[in-house]
Protein backbone atom coordinates (compact mmCIF):
# COMPACT_ATOMS: atom_id res chain seq x y z
CA UNK A 1 0.00 0.00 0.00
CA UNK A 2 2.88 2.66 0.92
CA UNK A 3 5.73 2.85 -1.42
CA UNK A 4 9.26 2.14 0.05
CA UNK A 5 10.78 4.63 -1.45
CA UNK A 6 8.43 7.56 -0.28
CA UNK A 7 8.28 5.99 3.45
CA UNK A 8 12.36 6.25 3.31
CA UNK A 9 12.05 9.98 1.96
CA UNK A 10 9.23 10.60 4.89
CA UNK A 11 11.85 9.91 7.34
CA UNK A 12 14.58 11.12 6.26
CA UNK A 13 12.76 14.27 5.89
CA UNK A 14 11.03 13.91 9.59
CA UNK A 15 15.00 13.69 10.81
CA UNK A 16 16.82 16.74 8.86
CA UNK A 17 13.26 18.44 9.43
CA UNK A 18 14.07 20.05 6.37
CA UNK A 19 13.33 19.32 2.68
CA UNK A 20 16.80 20.45 1.03
CA UNK A 21 19.04 18.44 3.45
CA UNK A 22 16.69 15.31 2.88
CA UNK A 23 17.19 15.52 -0.88
CA UNK A 24 21.27 15.95 -0.19
CA UNK A 25 21.30 13.44 2.62
CA UNK A 26 19.30 11.07 -0.32
CA UNK A 27 20.79 12.14 -3.32
CA UNK A 28 17.82 13.52 -4.75
CA UNK A 29 16.21 16.05 -6.41
CA UNK A 30 14.24 18.91 -3.94
CA UNK A 31 11.12 18.77 -6.54
CA UNK A 32 11.41 14.48 -5.77
CA UNK A 33 11.70 14.87 -1.90
CA UNK A 34 8.33 17.55 -1.95
CA UNK A 35 6.48 14.66 -4.46
CA UNK A 36 7.21 11.72 -2.55
CA UNK A 37 5.60 12.96 0.49
CA UNK A 38 2.86 14.46 -1.39
CA UNK A 39 2.12 11.41 -2.72
CA UNK A 40 2.31 9.91 0.93
CA UNK A 41 0.02 11.83 1.88
CA UNK A 42 -2.14 11.42 -0.84
CA UNK A 43 -1.85 7.24 0.35
CA UNK A 44 -3.32 7.97 3.97
CA UNK A 45 -4.79 10.69 3.34
CA UNK A 46 -3.60 13.10 6.35
CA UNK A 47 -0.92 15.74 6.27
CA UNK A 48 1.98 14.41 7.99
CA UNK A 49 4.29 17.57 7.57
CA UNK A 50 3.00 21.30 8.68
CA UNK A 51 5.41 23.61 6.50
CA UNK A 52 5.58 26.89 5.93
CA UNK A 53 8.78 29.02 4.13
CA UNK A 54 10.34 28.63 7.79
CA UNK A 55 9.63 25.19 9.15
CA UNK A 56 9.25 21.89 8.81
CA UNK A 57 7.36 19.96 11.73
CA UNK A 58 5.43 16.56 11.95
CA UNK A 59 2.06 16.85 12.75
CA UNK A 60 0.47 14.34 14.69
CA UNK A 61 -0.50 11.96 11.65
CA UNK A 62 3.16 12.00 11.08
CA UNK A 63 4.06 10.99 14.66
CA UNK A 64 2.56 8.57 14.13
CA UNK A 65 3.68 7.28 10.58
CA UNK A 66 7.10 7.17 11.70
CA UNK A 67 6.57 4.10 13.88
CA UNK A 68 4.66 2.54 10.92
CA UNK A 69 7.12 3.22 8.30
CA UNK A 70 10.34 2.01 10.09
CA UNK A 71 8.56 -1.14 10.23
CA UNK A 72 6.97 -1.42 6.97
CA UNK A 73 10.76 -0.58 5.95
CA UNK A 74 12.31 -2.93 8.62
CA UNK A 75 10.37 -5.86 7.68
CA UNK A 76 11.17 -5.00 3.77
CA UNK A 77 14.79 -5.30 4.65
CA UNK A 78 14.45 -8.77 6.14
CA UNK A 79 12.41 -9.98 3.81
CA UNK A 80 15.57 -9.02 1.12
CA UNK A 81 18.64 -10.12 3.53
CA UNK A 82 16.58 -13.74 4.09
CA UNK A 83 15.62 -13.97 0.47
CA UNK A 84 19.17 -12.56 -0.57
CA UNK A 85 21.24 -15.32 1.42
CA UNK A 86 22.95 -12.09 2.53
CA UNK A 87 22.49 -12.20 6.80
CA UNK A 88 24.83 -9.72 8.58
CA UNK A 89 27.32 -11.86 10.45
CA UNK A 90 30.59 -10.82 12.53
CA UNK A 91 31.46 -8.77 15.51
CA UNK A 92 28.91 -5.61 16.17
CA UNK A 93 30.56 -2.88 18.87
CA UNK A 94 27.09 -1.35 19.67
CA UNK A 95 27.26 1.56 22.75
CA UNK A 96 24.37 2.28 24.97
CA UNK A 97 23.21 4.18 27.28
CA UNK A 98 22.80 2.41 30.81
CA UNK A 99 19.27 3.74 31.46
CA UNK A 100 17.78 1.94 28.28
CA UNK A 101 20.32 -1.05 28.93
CA UNK A 102 18.32 -1.87 32.41
CA UNK A 103 14.48 -1.15 30.68
CA UNK A 104 14.34 -1.83 26.74
CA UNK A 105 17.64 -3.51 25.57
CA UNK A 106 16.40 -7.24 26.86
CA UNK A 107 13.99 -7.90 24.29
CA UNK A 108 14.99 -6.08 21.58
CA UNK A 109 18.50 -7.59 21.57
CA UNK A 110 16.28 -11.10 22.31
CA UNK A 111 14.18 -10.17 18.39
CA UNK A 112 17.84 -9.42 16.85
CA UNK A 113 19.74 -12.46 17.87
CA UNK A 114 16.93 -14.47 16.57
CA UNK A 115 16.80 -13.02 13.13
CA UNK A 116 20.63 -12.73 13.30
CA UNK A 117 22.48 -15.21 15.25
CA UNK A 118 25.44 -15.11 13.57
CA UNK A 119 26.24 -11.56 14.83
CA UNK A 120 28.32 -11.74 17.73
CA UNK A 121 27.83 -8.66 20.17
CA UNK A 122 30.19 -6.44 21.56
CA UNK A 123 28.43 -4.25 24.10
CA UNK A 124 29.19 -1.02 25.66
CA UNK A 125 26.96 0.41 28.70
CA UNK A 126 28.08 4.49 29.28
CA UNK A 127 27.53 7.45 29.82
CA UNK A 128 26.06 8.96 26.94
CA UNK A 129 28.94 11.96 26.06
CA UNK A 130 30.86 9.26 26.41
CA UNK A 131 29.73 6.61 24.06
CA UNK A 132 30.00 9.90 21.46
CA UNK A 133 33.41 9.97 21.63
CA UNK A 134 34.21 6.29 21.55
CA UNK A 135 32.17 6.49 18.34
CA UNK A 136 34.03 9.54 16.57
CA UNK A 137 37.52 7.85 17.63
CA UNK A 138 36.32 4.51 15.59
CA UNK A 139 35.73 2.48 18.95
CA UNK A 140 31.94 2.03 18.26
CA UNK A 141 30.17 0.66 15.41
CA UNK A 142 27.10 1.46 16.25
CA UNK A 143 25.59 4.04 19.43
CA UNK A 144 22.19 4.31 20.96
CA UNK A 145 22.49 7.30 22.91
CA UNK A 146 20.96 10.76 24.35
CA UNK A 147 21.41 13.73 21.76
CA UNK A 148 24.19 16.19 23.01
CA UNK A 149 22.40 18.80 21.61
CA UNK A 150 19.38 19.31 18.74
CA UNK A 151 22.17 20.26 15.99
CA UNK A 152 23.87 16.80 16.56
CA UNK A 153 23.71 14.76 13.91
CA UNK A 154 21.47 11.39 14.79
CA UNK A 155 18.47 9.45 13.38
CA UNK A 156 15.89 9.99 15.79
CA UNK A 157 14.29 6.54 18.00
CA UNK A 158 12.37 8.77 20.53
CA UNK A 159 11.77 12.04 22.16
CA UNK A 160 10.74 11.68 25.90
CA UNK A 161 11.00 14.79 28.99
CA UNK A 162 13.55 15.00 31.54
CA UNK A 163 12.00 15.09 34.74
CA UNK A 164 13.64 15.48 38.18
CA UNK A 165 13.08 12.31 40.90
CA UNK A 166 13.46 11.08 44.22
CA UNK A 167 12.46 9.32 46.68
CA UNK A 168 8.64 8.82 47.73
CA UNK A 169 8.80 10.60 50.81
CA UNK A 170 11.97 13.22 50.25
CA UNK A 171 11.28 16.67 51.36
CA UNK A 172 12.87 19.33 49.03
CA UNK A 173 13.49 22.72 51.45
CA UNK A 174 13.47 25.83 48.97
CA UNK A 175 15.77 27.50 51.19
CA UNK A 176 18.72 25.53 51.24
CA UNK A 177 20.36 24.48 47.88
CA UNK A 178 19.14 21.63 46.11
CA UNK A 179 21.03 18.43 46.58
CA UNK A 180 21.99 16.90 43.09
CA UNK A 181 22.86 13.45 42.60
CA UNK A 182 24.33 13.00 39.05
CA UNK A 183 26.59 11.60 36.64
CA UNK A 184 29.92 12.73 36.76
CA UNK A 185 31.10 15.17 33.01
CA UNK A 186 30.23 14.37 30.73
CA UNK A 187 26.60 13.69 31.20
CA UNK A 188 24.32 15.05 29.41
CA UNK A 189 21.60 14.92 31.48
CA UNK A 190 24.17 16.26 34.50
CA UNK A 191 24.75 18.70 31.71
CA UNK A 192 21.09 19.87 30.91
CA UNK A 193 20.49 20.11 35.25
CA UNK A 194 23.20 22.33 36.29
CA UNK A 195 22.69 24.65 33.18
CA UNK A 196 18.37 24.66 34.20
CA UNK A 197 19.00 25.46 37.72
CA UNK A 198 21.69 28.44 36.56
CA UNK A 199 19.41 29.82 34.30
CA UNK A 200 16.47 29.61 36.92
CA UNK A 201 19.11 31.14 39.49
CA UNK A 202 18.21 27.98 42.19
CA UNK A 203 21.27 27.05 44.74
CA UNK A 204 22.49 23.08 44.72
CA UNK A 205 24.95 21.76 46.09
CA UNK A 206 26.29 17.90 44.37
CA UNK A 207 25.28 15.16 47.24
CA UNK A 208 26.08 12.35 45.18
CA UNK A 209 28.23 11.07 42.21
CA UNK A 210 28.58 7.93 40.58
CA UNK A 211 29.41 6.55 36.76
CA UNK A 212 26.89 3.58 37.47
CA UNK A 213 23.27 4.58 37.31
CA UNK A 214 22.73 1.97 39.63
CA UNK A 215 24.65 3.99 42.08
CA UNK A 216 22.68 6.98 41.72
CA UNK A 217 19.38 4.71 41.96
CA UNK A 218 20.05 3.74 44.91
CA UNK A 219 21.21 7.46 46.48
CA UNK A 220 18.28 8.52 45.50
CA UNK A 221 16.22 5.45 46.99
CA UNK A 222 18.15 6.03 50.12
CA UNK A 223 17.05 9.90 50.00
CA UNK A 224 20.40 12.15 49.33
CA UNK A 225 18.66 13.88 46.76
CA UNK A 226 17.04 14.24 43.46
CA UNK A 227 18.54 13.23 40.02
CA UNK A 228 17.03 14.26 36.72
CA UNK A 229 15.93 11.25 34.39
CA UNK A 230 14.04 10.21 31.75
CA UNK A 231 10.44 10.46 32.31
CA UNK A 232 8.96 7.16 30.91
CA UNK A 233 12.39 5.13 32.62
CA UNK A 234 11.80 5.95 36.19
CA UNK A 235 13.17 2.71 38.22
CA UNK A 236 11.19 1.19 40.58
CA UNK A 237 11.17 2.89 43.89
CA UNK A 238 11.67 5.81 42.80
CA UNK A 239 9.47 8.89 41.63
CA UNK A 240 8.54 12.12 40.03
CA UNK A 241 8.89 15.12 41.89
CA UNK A 242 5.98 17.15 42.38
CA UNK A 243 5.41 20.78 40.84
CA UNK A 244 4.94 22.13 44.03
CA UNK A 245 8.31 21.86 44.80
CA UNK A 246 9.12 24.34 42.19
CA UNK A 247 12.14 22.89 40.77
CA UNK A 248 12.40 24.41 36.98
CA UNK A 249 11.49 22.30 34.28
CA UNK A 250 14.02 20.38 32.22
CA UNK A 251 12.82 19.81 28.60
CA UNK A 252 12.99 17.26 26.45
CA UNK A 253 15.98 14.40 25.29
CA UNK A 254 16.48 12.78 22.14
CA UNK A 255 17.68 9.14 21.96
CA UNK A 256 19.13 8.69 18.81
CA UNK A 257 21.04 6.03 16.63
CA UNK A 258 24.56 7.11 15.67
CA UNK A 259 26.52 5.04 12.92
CA UNK A 260 30.20 4.43 13.09
CA UNK A 261 32.84 5.12 9.94
CA UNK A 262 31.15 4.49 6.58
CA UNK A 263 32.68 1.40 4.95
CA UNK A 264 33.14 -0.70 8.44
CA UNK A 265 33.42 -4.54 8.23
CA UNK A 266 30.18 -4.49 10.86
CA UNK A 267 28.42 -2.05 8.66
CA UNK A 268 25.73 -4.61 7.66
CA UNK A 269 25.23 -5.99 11.47
CA UNK A 270 24.79 -2.14 12.77
CA UNK A 271 22.55 -1.92 9.90
CA UNK A 272 20.13 -4.97 11.03
CA UNK A 273 20.44 -3.70 14.63
CA UNK A 274 19.50 -0.30 14.11
CA UNK A 275 16.15 -1.62 12.31
CA UNK A 276 15.59 -4.07 15.02
CA UNK A 277 15.66 -0.80 17.38
CA UNK A 278 13.80 1.72 14.90
CA UNK A 279 10.92 -1.33 14.33
CA UNK A 280 10.71 -1.15 17.80
CA UNK A 281 10.34 2.43 18.07
CA UNK A 282 6.46 2.25 18.67
CA UNK A 283 6.52 0.16 21.51
CA UNK A 284 9.07 2.12 23.33
CA UNK A 285 6.93 5.42 22.21
CA UNK A 286 4.41 4.19 24.53
CA UNK A 287 6.69 3.37 27.75
CA UNK A 288 8.74 6.77 27.36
Amino acid sequence: MYDPAQLRTFLTVSQTLSFTQAAQRLGLRQSTVSQHVRRLEGATGRTLFSRDTHSVELTEDGEAMLGFARTILGAHERAAAFFAGSRPRGRLRFGASEDFVLTRLPEILESFRTDHPEVDLELTVGLSGILHEQLAAGGLDLVLAKRRNTRSHGELVWRSTLVWIGAPRLHIDPQRPLPLILFPPPGITRARALDVLERHGRSWRIACTSTSLSGLIAAARAGLGVMAHTRGLIPPGLTRIPARAGLPELGDVDFVLLHGREGARAQDAADALASAILAGADRLHRHV
